[in-house]
């Protein structure tokens, strides 16, 4: 990988500086854990975006530090999934739309693939709704207008950005997630309900908490995030010399899943940090002082402006534009690739324009549905709600699909999906198909 050289007095870019570091010939132990991170680094703080901040805010404020022991609890069943979804990509070469395509009839594709769009439209036209809501906050000026230039932003740097600096940039911008951490140090923390509240669980079974529980995993355990890693794992696997699909090179095992699976741990690990500083941000600046009604991201920053100083208010707000810069072209991509690979489109970020029209097309139309969403009178908090609720009734089918590939052997061929993660992959299952359930009856 060449590194960038800028003029003698012109210094050297922050993209060429991370081209530096990252480039095979740096040999530390870590830059080589550095090479390691990607697909699930990404995914995991794409998590946080924008409208899972709101979730997640909602939660700290209603529930103060109750609910914190669900960050906990979601960890290891969310690496598990993600894990298998990569651990599939990673075996056979291709995405999950493209592996369910192959074995499976399209009635029962079609539809899942079908929900997951509507449900990334819909998360897209929050995610750059609060954007601009939270740009507003900050400087003042139309919200709407800033909701358009960070939709098209958004949609240029995947269209003509190059996948490898664009996959550069997405890794480097989850270093934003940590004004989270930061928000911590500007307010006011009693530590010991922060303990008790992490390691025991108080459960109720009132409406409120049972829709915030559904809420909690619904957010933390979302398809888009199986498509878009999945698809990355195949990205990462063609763009590096050597790397062949595992059913066809069983010999390469070891060398691409150890680091994959160190990457997906990590990222799921860091998604579920950050979450856990939201909640307890919110909890400890809103909660405490009676604020107990939060319904979107840019509310809680707003709220904070008064109650935690300007420091946090300013925080808080920058941190919901850095998420949505990383997350909006995650939730098109997803789109992008769960449609094209069903429909047997050329794919790939990697891919010139010319050489993939309808996936980058998906992906700009999925982008630019989701900045009209912000000019219709559709509610944006009865939009995320019914996006949570497609989310959840498609969550769970997609995970036993991928369940049932993962232990397949016409689909992995010689390899076989570990114990461990096999156990951990059915018990996330379930767990989903149970919150699925019982947001369903909820419903009705």
């Amino acid at each position: 990988m060449a590194i960038e050289r800028a003029a003698p007095d012109a210094g050297i870019s922050a993209v060429a500086a991370s081209e530096a570091l990252l480039s095979p010939g740096a040999s530390s132990p870590l830059t080589r854990f550095l090479r390691q991170l990607g697909p699930g680094l990404v995914t995991g703080a794409s998590d946080d975006d924008p409208s899972g901040i709101a979730t997640y805010a909602q939660i700290g404020a209603q529930f103060g530090f109750g609910m914190l022991w669900t960050l906990l609890l979601t960890y290891p069943l969310m690496a598990a999934i993600q894990e298998v979804s990569a651990w599939i990509a990673r075996v056979t070469g291709v995405g999950i739309a493209g592996n369910m395509r192959r074995y499976y009839p399209p009635r029962l594709v079609c539809p899942l693939i079908a929900l997951v769009v509507i449900a990334n439209v819909i998360n897209l036209g929050a995610d750059i709704g609060a954007m601009g809501g939270a740009l507003t906050l900050l400087v003042g000026g139309p919200a709407l207008l800033y909701s358009v230039l960070f939709g098209l932003v958004s949609v240029a740097s995947a269209v003509l950005v190059s996948y490898s600096r664009f996959a550069r940039l997405l890794k480097w911008s989850t270093l934003v997630l940590f004004v989270y951490v930061g928000t911590v140090f500007t307010i006011r923390v009693p530590w010991r309900p922060v303990l008790l509240g992490s390691l025991i669980p108080r459960i109720s079974l009132s409406r409120d908490y049972m829709v915030a529980l559904m809420a909690v995993f619904g957010t933390t355990i979302s398809p888009y995030l199986f498509f878009w890693q999945a698809s990355q794992e195949v990205q990462e696997q063609k763009a590096t010399p050597g790397q062949e699909p595992l059913k066809r090179a069983p010999g390469q095992a070891a060398a691409q899943l150890e680091p994959m699976r160190t990457d997906t741990r990590l990222g799921m690990a860091l998604s579920n940090a950050i979450a856990f500083f939201i909640v307890l941000d919110t909890a400890a600046a809103l909660h405490t002082k009676g604020v107990t009604n939060i319904q979107t991201a840019e509310q809680a920053a707003a709220a904070l402006r008064p109650l935690a100083g300007n420091f946090a208010f300013v925080l808080f707000s920058v941190g919901i534009i850095g998420t949505g810069l990383l997350a909006v072209p995650v939730l098109a991509g997803s789109a992008a690739y769960a449609l094209a690979e069903t429909l047997q489109w050329p794919i790939g970020l990697d891919r010139k324009l010319n050489r993939a029209r309808g996936f980058y097309g998906v992906l700009a139309i999925a982008t630019l549905l989701g900045v009209t969403l912000n000019f219709t009178p559709i509610n944006p908090i009865s939009a995320l709600f019914w996006s949570a609720v497609i989310n959840g009734v498609c969550a769970a089918p997609v995970m036993v699909v991928m369940m049932l590939m993962a232990t397949n052997p016409s689909v992995t061929g010689a390899l076989t999906l570990a114990t461990p993660q096999r156990v951990l992959g059915w018990l996330s299952t379930l767990v989903m198909l149970a919150v699925s359930v019982v947001m369903i009856v909820g419903l009705l």
